[in-house]
Formats: structure tokens, sequence, C-alpha cells
């Protein structure tokens, strides 16, 4: 699994943790009954897991990463910084992490210059985060 992909599915399973718990989720009840923890949905309820975000409503990636980072014990800029982003969905953020990604987003131009790269970053995940199922603010994808 490539880091956008752990990337989307951090944002879009936490959005579907959130309705499951919150509402009746007959679905959700009925497959993973033992525990409502996410373990128990990524190794049992692979095929539950994938359909309520794709073809739902779309995911409110934004919603999602507030209410992430409002659990977490430091200030996070998720909207502007990649290495927050990263961070915020404990992922790895180091400089090797990001070329990585960068590479994997077919980033084109010096990987030596990490904050023209970052940058680039983080627009391109909010933007690749809209093309596959997410509600992303216009200012975040540009």
């Amino acid at each position: 699994m490539g880091i956008f992909s752990t990337i989307m599915s951090k944002i879009f399973g936490h959005a579907d943790a959130a309705p499951a718990s919150g509402s009746t989720g007959s679905a959700g009840a009925a497959s993973s009954g033992a525990t409502p923890s996410g373990a128990t949905s990524a190794s049992g309820g692979a095929t539950n897991a994938a359909p309520p975000t794709a073809p739902g409503a779309p995911v409110d990636v934004e919603a999602v990463l507030t209410r992430l980072a409002s659990g977490k014990g430091q200030t996070l800029n998720w909207r502007t910084s990649i290495v927050d982003l990263l961070k915020l969905l404990d992922m790895d953020s180091s400089l090797d992490a990001r070329k990585h990604l960068a590479q994997e987003l077919h980033y084109t131009e010096s990987t030596d210059d990490t904050a023209t790269m970052n940058v680039w970053l983080i627009r391109q995940v909010m933007q690749k985060l809209a093309e596959n199922g997410g509600k992303v603010p216009e200012d975040l994808r540009h």
C-alpha cells in the first residue's frame, strides 16, 4: 500500500467510524458486533469498509481532520503543512517519507527544494482526496 493510499484510508476510515458509532449503523453493527474498534473492521470487515465511503456521500475531509486535530495534544497545521498532516494521521513525516510520497504522486521538480516540494505535496494530497470521493474545500486544493 502506498503512502497516499494510507492517507486516504486513514481519513476515509475515520469518516466511517464516526457515523457507525453515532448512529444505529445496521450494516456495521451486523458485521462487527463483537467490538467497535477500527482494527476489527480492517481485518474482518474489508467488504464493509470500502462500500460506505466510495459510493456514499463524499467524505468531509476537513471535518474528519478537524475532529482528529482536536483530539491531539499539540497544534498541527494540517491545512498547509504536509508534515503536520502526516503527524495528525500518525504516519511517518520524515523527509524520506515525503520524498517517497512525492515520487508516488509524480512530483517532477527537485526533491532537494523541500519547501517547494512540501507545498506541492499538501496541495496534491488534498486534490487527490477530492478526486477520490473526499469533500475538500476549494482553498485547500490550490
